[in-house]
């Protein structure tokens, strides 16, 4: 851009007929020539004409030109401009498969939004097993967003997957996103003896391995993983997006009748350091006790004083007992909250525990009910306020569709769909 001599206010342009005026802050008249490149490698110019048609006004400035042109006063301005012109693109379509255990999920995600459209795979397999897997019109998907939705509930349906995981970044898809809402080797992270074998490690390397697209790494969606050092068992090959279910329940309870009476329990000392900043709302403090498994902090808001609740296991003889070692549950609707269910035993005990000293209402919330060998039929409702007997409710949400199946319509049990979290994510990586 070159800077001229005024011309008179009579000069104009003869190839182009005068435009809209419109004042730009200057003081000096010039030009500006820009020339742009066409499809047909022939170039044209375009003469913006500036003229200070008052020396005594600085800011009294005319530009005359043949296309529109977009003048800002200071930055801000052209952030503002910049960031209205991002918030309008729209999100590309996302293809998404599923397996046949997440079906159910998969159709509540793709009802969330018109841009996630369901893709089916045809499951079977040989006579000696073996998966024989088929992705119809394959060729159709090049060029989109693609995710896979998974659940490997047995150590028998995760090869099938694999296959299919490592399929669909080979088919020259736009990227690739893989949803993995609970990642069952979680609980299998250290070794306690020479010998121990980490499986979450060998999990997290053979995710690890899934081919690049064209858009570059997986992603990789996985909800509340059981310890956050294994974000680093994943190689550069995939990028771990971890999400939580924890906004659900803060939703839920806050649509409770008594929830300005909630006080948040905590299993152990990992629990809290995972939830306790996601549960502000909710105010908690602790003392970290070595052989504490639950901790409850009860924040009375009138006189803003906070009551610790300790239960400890101890053994005597062969049993291991709960006991409350330190603080009041009375009159206090208690929620436990952990990021994942097996037997249940020590919630059952907890529970017991909590109810003999005065707890009006005890809940439970994991993010994956796992509930080996059926063994949800151990959780019992209190039949309408009596602690004793049961839980309130205990939320679960569905990572695991195996075990919402069972539970369905079972009180105490209420689920809590991921659908709406999943739907934003994919949504988000779509994005153009």
């Amino acid at each position: 851009m070159a800077a001229t001599r005024g011309l008179p206010s009579s000069f104009q342009n003869p190839a182009f007929p005068p435009g809209p005026k419109c004042p730009i802050p200057s003081s000096a008249a010039f030009h500006i020539k820009a020339s742009t490149f066409t499809k047909k490698k022939q170039y044209s110019s375009n003469i913006i004409r500036c003229d200070n048609k008052s020396f005594g006004h600085p800011h009294n400035l005319t530009i005359e030109r043949d296309s529109p042109v977009h003048v800002f006063r200071d930055a801000s301005e052209a952030q503002l401009s910049m960031a209205s012109d991002s918030a309008g693109k729209k999100a590309k379509n996302v293809c998404l498969f599923y397996c046949a255990e997440t079906k159910a999920l998969a159709q509540n995600v793709a009802a969330q939004s018109d841009s996630i459209v369901l893709r089916s795979i045809t499951w079977r397999k040989f006579d000696d097993g073996f998966p024989n897997i088929f992705i119809p019109n394959a060729q159709g998907i090049r060029g989109h967003h693609v995710a896979f939705l998974a659940s490997f509930s047995s150590p028998s349906v995760i090869f099938e997957q694999l296959s299919v995981i490592y399929a669909l970044p080979k088919l020259f898809i736009s990227s690739f996103t893989l949803v993995l809402p609970f990642f069952p080797t979680g609980t299998s992270e250290r070794m306690e003896d020479e010998g121990d074998v980490a499986t979450a490690f060998t999990l997290a390397r053979a995710l690890s391995n899934i081919p690049i697209s064209m858009g570059g790494p997986t992603s990789l969606v996985i909800y509340d993983i059981h310890a956050l050092q294994e974000r680093f068992y994943f190689g550069d090959n995939v990028l771990p997006c971890f999400e939580s279910g924890i906004p659900l329940l803060k939703n839920r309870l806050q649509q409770l009748p008594d929830s300005d009476n909630i006080s948040i329990a905590f299993p152990d000392d990992g629990a809290w350091k995972r939830f306790h900043k996601q549960l502000h709302h909710f105010p908690t403090d602790l003392i970290i006790d070595a052989c504490a498994i639950l901790l409850i902090v009860i924040h009375l808001k009138a006189y803003s004083l906070v009551y610790k609740i300790v239960c400890a296991k101890v053994r005597e003889g062969d049993q291991r007992i709960v006991r409350i070692k330190e603080g009041d549950p009375r009159g206090r609707h208690v929620v436990i909250v952990d990021d994942l269910v097996q037997s249940g035993g020590t919630l059952i005990e907890c529970q017991k525990v909590l109810a003999a000293h005065g707890a009006a209402k005890i809940s439970a919330y994991v993010t994956h009910g796992i509930f080996p060998n059926r063994s949800w039929e151990r959780f019992q409702s209190d039949y309408g306020g009596h602690p004793e007997h049961g839980l309130t409710y205990f939320w679960i949400t569905d990572s695991c569709p195996l075990t919402v199946k069972d539970v369905k319509n079972n009180p105490p049990f209420e689920v809590l769909s991921l659908a709406g979290s999943i739907a934003t994510t994919l949504q988000m990586m779509a994005h153009e």
